[in-house]
């Protein structure tokens, strides 16, 4: 008597996985966070990202609906981390506000440069303005949230009105964001210099005198 034929479970590969690998999920928002940064986000097909990936364009549409949902995830997946990490921060009343939003800068400003890819960049794709965008932009604006409550718990911030508060808002999370094009001119720029130079000049806007600047920056990084 033969045996029952067995019959594989899922979609079919183009390259077989070795085991241990990365899922099939991460293994194409790779391929795309390389070829939207390198070729571009308009140039690039579900069928490259597909095939960059080891899958058939079938299988891709397993993991995603489609190019926008894909670059939702990696947008998303740029903000997440430090918006844990804002989190944290605001609730540790017990450390200097000024202190705290040095650490919050300098994680956020690492994490940007953080990867063989730029995927800050793609924040200045036109399509990001979309509704399709509108998770990403939600969680953004949490983090910047975060960014104006640290901001007003310091000594500088508690002077200021709203108005100003939220200027000097915006110039402190535009400067740490302001990574993405530096790293974009001059991708040979260590990271962690940058981060840190970034942390300092953001206090610096935020109204902290240089004097204290080297005694924050060493409680910052505890």
């Amino acid at each position: 008597m033969s045996r029952p034929t067995t019959r594989r479970v899922g979609r079919p590969r183009v390259q077989e996985r070795p085991a241990g690998g990365p899922e099939p999920r991460d293994e194409v928002l790779a391929a795309a966070a390389e070829l939207f940064t390198v070729h571009g986000y308009t140039a690039t097909s579900t069928r490259t990202i597909a095939e960059r990936a080891g899958l058939r364009q079938a299988s891709l549409y397993h993991y995603f609906d489609g190019k926008e949902a894909i670059l939702a995830d990696l947008l998303e997946g740029t903000v997440r981390p430090s918006l844990e990490v804002a989190g944290g921060l605001v609730s540790r009343t017990e450390a200097p506000a000024e202190a705290r939003l040095w650490a919050l800068c300098h994680s956020d400003a690492a994490l940007l440069c953080d990867g063989p890819h730029n995927l800050g960049a793609l924040y200045l794709l036109p399509e990001v303005d979309t509704e399709r965008f509108a998770g990403f932009h939600r969680l953004r604006s949490e983090l910047k949230s975060c960014y104006t409550d640290l901001l007003a718990a310091t000594a500088p911030g508690a002077v200021l009105g709203p108005e100003d508060l939220a200027l000097r808002a915006d110039l402190v999370f535009g400067l740490t964001e302001s990574v993405i094009l530096i790293r974009r001119a001059d991708p040979a720029r260590v990271p962690g210099a940058l981060a840190a130079a970034t942390a300092d000049a953001a206090l610096r806007v935020a109204g902290v005198p240089q004097r204290s600047l080297e005694r924050l920056r060493h409680e910052g990084r505890r």
